[in-house]
């Protein structure tokens, strides 16, 4: 093993401090909140904080934030509308794994059960349901990157006598889409469908889906049977999170017990980073329901304005009813490599809590000094 002197350590540990600074200044294409201060918390960095077990359960293990946690889910399910008398959760290390449990539970309850998603679906999707080995369709997307019920309809009707699982998704990567969960049980109640489950990935939008007007269909009471959220996008958290809200009675389904922790285990990995709670938990108390509505608004404000002034540079850029994605043509390289946009056929920009008018001002001016530059150079071409 080779040491490093102290004088080298903490010459690499200011330049990434640097590095960080500077990155994090400057990206507006990716999911992730860092308008936080968790400084109140610092002092709790100094222990191994493990949630292992059930967050509903006692343990043995006492270092642990497990009542916290319990108030992350209740404030959720209330977000979310569940029943208050059977709803279950944990917080999880991100929306990838708040996935792979609702898939979990759902394979658990239809073993023979097909599996259908959107093409718009999180990459983390495909490989939930290879780990889990489950039989699946996708289904095309609309143009705005919404389900197409249609073909998720005629699709449904060719397999029948299969239970069906189907993964809606309420805010899709690229362009924010919202899918309907009420228009999908619509199709599987005139299809007659009985035996089927829905998981919802609402890791962005499920923050603030209750503050979006008009409403459009996601959570529990709409028939969703288990909804995933990320902790560390709307939120905002220094460690990647998630959170994972079922039914307390499907949950008891795959509930086994664990003599030697004195709890029972029913969450993906056994030890959990108790810290992400505590962040959860500090933000959600700071900010309460009508804090997470105004960050919503003032993102959504943020993301109207970035939308205005791309359309006044002639540049076709669009959203969602209720989004704070902005989608444009594909953008220069330079441009996307400074602003850390990410990039498919489309370009996107979110407009997080953080991102300010004053940001997107300068990104403005970048995207208008390259037009200029190109505009000359085709007048010289020519």
């Amino acid at each position: 093993m080779v040491k490093i002197s102290a004088t080298s350590k903490s010459e690499r540990l200011n330049d990434l401090l640097d590095k960080i600074k500077e990155a994090s200044n400057l990206f507006l294409g990716y999911p992730v909140s860092k308008d936080f201060d968790y400084s109140e918390l610092h002092e709790f960095l100094k222990y191994p904080i493990n949630n292992l077990g059930d967050p509903f359960e006692d343990s043995t293990y006492k270092v642990q934030t497990h009542e916290m946690e319990r108030e992350v889910i209740d404030f959720f399910a209330k977000l979310l509308r569940a029943n208050p008398k059977n709803y279950w959760g944990y917080v999880t290390n991100g929306g990838s794994e708040s996935n792979l449990y609702g898939l979990y539970i759902a394979r658990e309850l239809y073993p023979k059960a097909m599996v259908y998603f959107s093409e718009s679906t999180h990459y983390s999707v495909k490989k939930n349901i290879h780990l889990l080995n489950i039989p699946s369709i996708v289904i095309r997307s609309q143009e705005n990157g919404e389900m197409d019920y249609d073909d998720l309809e005629n699709t449904l009707q060719f397999n029948r006598h299969k239970p069906a699982i189907i993964l809606t998704t309420f805010g899709t990567t690229m362009k924010e889409a919202k899918d309907d969960v009420t228009k999908v049980k619509g199709i599987l109640k005139k299809l007659a469908i009985q035996d089927h489950y829905i998981h919802c990935d609402a890791a962005l939008s499920g923050s603030y889906g209750a503050f979006i007007e008009p409403r459009i269909p996601f959570d529990f009471e709409d028939g969703a049977d288990s909804i995933s959220i990320s902790g560390h996008k709307f939120i905002g958290s220094p460690i990647p999170s998630g959170v994972i809200l079922t039914k307390r009675s499907l949950r008891d389904r795959i509930a086994k017990g664990v003599s030697y922790i004195g709890s029972l285990d029913t969450t993906i990995t056994g030890s959990r980073n108790g810290h992400s709670s505590l962040f959860l938990w500090y933000a959600i108390k700071t900010m309460g329901m009508e804090g997470l509505k105004s960050r919503y608004l003032q993102s959504l404000e943020v993301a109207e304005y970035c939308k205005k002034e791309l359309i006044k540079l002639g540049i076709e850029a669009w959203s969602n009813e209720g989004a704070i994605t902005i989608v444009l043509p594909k953008m220069s390289d330079a441009i996307k490599d400074k602003w850390q946009l990410a990039t498919e056929d489309i370009t996107h920009i979110i407009c997080m809590p953080n991102v300010t008018k004053k940001q997107i001002d300068a990104f403005i001016e970048d995207v208008k000094k390259e037009k200029e530059i190109t505009s000359k150079q085709a007048i010289t071409y020519a």
